[in-house]
């Protein structure tokens, strides 16, 4: 026998893989339908809130932000811990922005209560010698 006979027995075609535009009769192949631009972040939304009482040794920080994920979906990703930790992260997915801002403004709302509030800003560092001209 010739590997040319082997070769003609081992492949065999079949309807499925005849058609020259795709390989299947399944919609694989088919174009992914593109999301209007009108389905990005309208604005950025990040936020860093702190929790200090050195009464009790406390230092926390709270960290959010909202952004589109790969897949379309929007992701709205927390973190919290002692500041100067890495701390925990804990991620949500929302098919819509609209959800995602809702539940952001609700837990900035809680943590306000709690007493949570934006970082204050570092003094400038004055050199020692800016006073001289």
């Amino acid at each position: 026998m010739r590997s040319s006979e082997r070769l003609a027995r081992t492949t065999s075609i079949n309807p499925m893989n005849r058609t020259a535009v795709t390989d299947s009769k399944q919609s694989l192949d088919a174009k992914p339908k593109l999301r209007d631009s009108l389905d990005m972040i309208t604005q950025p939304y990040q936020l860093y809130i702190e929790r200090k009482d050195a009464s009790k040794n406390m230092a926390r920080f709270y960290a959010m932000s909202i952004a589109p994920t790969l897949f379309g979906d929007i992701c709205l990703t927390r973190r919290w811990g002692r500041i100067g930790s890495q701390g925990q992260t804990m991620e949500h997915n929302f098919p819509r922005e609209e959800e995602a801002v809702a539940m952001f403004l609700a837990l900035l709302r809680l943590k306000r209560q709690r007493g949570y509030h934006l970082r204050d800003r570092p003094r400038p560092i004055r050199h020692p010698l800016s006073n001289r001209l």
